[in-house]
């Protein structure tokens, strides 16, 4: 979840930053941050229930037989719009070719001309239709990831008990949207047996 924030240095707030000063910046106190029109903006802690359900459908790929380093956790990936340059979603599952890529960096960055991963995972904080976190990753989100031609998306949303696959086709996505006892769908992991149950519930 995005919030304003008041902790760093007004001056630093007001300054527009380079990705590459974004990507290097450290303030010692193990807060990330996005960074929105270039400026700093911290990045609040997970919810117990949605650091379960990354785990679980992490989980879920490597009984699949995924290699474990093909499944990334808050690997960040180079977006381009109006809002931001780089997105950190929750689960990442990588192919060869962007794993490659990332792996011969210092920072987990998959930058905009590198290979595709397979499948990203966003899971939503809780807000209505009005909030912010709802416009992030609802509507904002859908169409930097489609812009950036990642083949398949996923939101899990605990809060509407839901959970959306989104498969691009041309420029833009289809969803199609999963609950209670439904299998999930997926275009990259065609033999996946789990229901969306499971996924809110997070293996409960």
């Amino acid at each position: 979840m995005a919030v304003a924030i008041d902790s760093v240095p007004q001056t630093l707030c007001e300054q527009q930053l380079t990705l590459d000063q974004y990507l290097n910046y450290e303030d010692g106190t193990g807060q990330h941050y996005e960074i929105v029109d270039g400026v700093l903006v911290e990045v609040g802690t997970e919810s117990a229930l949605n650091l379960s359900i990354a785990f679980v459908l992490g989980m879920a790929f490597a009984n699949l037989g995924v290699p474990g380093y093909l499944i990334g956790s808050k690997h960040r990936v180079s977006v381009s719009s109006n809002q931001v340059g780089v997105r950190e979603p929750d689960l990442l599952v990588h192919s060869e070719a962007s794993y490659a890529a990332v792996s011969e960096k210092k920072e987990s960055l998959l930058e905009y001309h590198h290979p595709l991963p397979l499948l990203l995972v966003e899971i939503v904080s809780p807000g209505d239709e009005e909030s912010r976190n709802y416009q992030r990753d609802y509507l904002e989100k859908p169409l930097e990831y489609a812009a950036r031609e990642i083949p398949e998306v996923w939101i899990v949303d605990p809060d509407r008990a839901l959970v959306w696959v989104l498969i691009l086709q041309g420029n833009f996505y289809q969803k199609t949207e999963f609950s209670g006892s439904g299998l999930i769908i997926s275009e990259a992991f065609p033999q996946l047996k789990l229901t969306a149950t499971q996924v809110l519930k997070a293996g409960r």
